[in-house]
């Protein structure tokens, strides 16, 4: 089998996000919401339109068609750099907030390399590290970003020492807050490989969608990264395969 990944059967293969084709999210003008720059199509194919439905399979089947009770506070983090793992991040809360009538809030938890703002065209003035060194209501720290529903705590000033604050009891507090202020809460957190931050953020959540970049992320890594998340009990809801290619040629794929 190819080191370049073909996995998730091992982290939940029935959870799995696939796009069809090319996906480049780390850009609003890549990963956009369907109009102006965001809107892209490539030999008769919106790509734009292929993410939005795949987003939409993920969301219904991790959680608005739960048999049980759904997860309500889920971490995203990629295996390494360079996954997407923050556009993915973006699509799902939108799509997710589009179809309930409940509030949705986007935490950037990746103090190392936010890029949540400017995503949505807003600034990182007050946010999650001030929640977690000052005092108020935790959604005094959010903003309002999409309809009357999608909240955004973005990472807020940094620090070089700001990544510990993600080990503090003052986190489980905030996070006590942010299960009891919102419906759902998806925290984008930083890869796996490089920090152990996302560790810290899972054993506080309901589960884990690990992103996964097709014919870059190794197959060895993400069942290493898989083992080590069920070790610390944090339970794996399943896969995003982020940037797939076509594996035959797209003339082909078309008449299929």
């Amino acid at each position: 089998m190819s080191k370049n990944f073909e996995l998730m059967q091992q982290a939940g293969k029935d959870q799995e996000f696939r796009p069809t084709r090319k996906l480049e999210p780390t850009t609003p003008a890549n990963f956009g919401n369907g109009s102006g720059s965001g809107h892209r199509e490539t030999d008769g194919l919106d790509l734009d339109q292929i993410a939005g439905e795949e987003a939409l399979r993920f969301v219904q089947r991790a959680f608005l068609l739960q048999a049980q009770e759904p997860p309500h506070m889920v971490v995203f983090a990629g295996i390494d750099h360079g996954s997407g793992c923050s556009g993915i991040c973006v699509r799902v809360t939108e799509t997710l907030a589009k179809n309930i009538r409940g509030s949705v809030c986007l935490v950037e938890a990746n103090l190392r390399s936010p890029a949540l703002p400017e995503m949505f065209g807003t600034t990182n003035h007050h946010g999650l590290t001030d929640a977690l060194l000052q005092d108020g209501p935790i959604r005094s720290f959010a903003k309002l970003v999409r309809g009357d529903n999608l909240w955004l705590l973005s990472s807020g000033a940094l620090a070089a020492d700001s990544a510990n604050l993600l080990n503090s009891e003052r986190l489980k507090t905030r996070f006590a807050e942010l299960r009891k202020e919102f419906d759902f809460v998806l925290i984008d957190a930083p890869p796996l490989t490089p920090y152990s931050d996302a560790i810290a953020l899972g054993q506080l959540t309901d589960g884990f969608v690990l992103v996964l970049e097709a014919n870059s992320t190794r197959r060895e890594a993400a069942l290493k990264v898989a083992e080590n998340l069920r070790a610390a009990q944090i339970r794996v809801l399943g896969a995003v395969l982020n940037k797939r290619t076509f594996p035959i040629p797209e003339s082909l794929y078309n008449k299929l």
